[in-house]
């Protein structure tokens, strides 16, 4: 018997904070991005998205990002978001 896919509130918390994050990042740059997708890179981001980015993500995942985290490469994926943010102890639930 097949699962049905799970439904944003039955995703995993790992799952749900990249979903949250890839739907953040479709608003602010107007187009969609993939999980491993570098916006930076591509020209989609600037250093005031940055700034918003930093801001999205200590209100979601409930951390402080403090100076020596601003690395870009913390920031430059989605993967490595949430990877910043495992590595942090962030919020993953909303």
């Amino acid at each position: 018997m097949t699962r049905p896919p799970a439904t944003a509130s039955e995703a995993p918390p790992a799952q749900a904070a990249v979903e949250d994050i890839l739907d953040f990042l479709a608003r602010a740059l107007g187009t969609e991005v993939g999980p491993h997708d570098d916006y930076f890179a591509t020209g989609l981001a600037n250093s005031l998205f940055a700034l918003e980015l930093v801001t999205f993500v200590e209100h979601r995942f409930q951390l402080t990002v403090e100076v020596e985290d601003l690395a870009i490469d913390n920031f430059r994926t989605a993967a490595n978001i949430l990877a910043f943010v495992q590595a942090r102890g962030g919020a993953l639930t909303s």
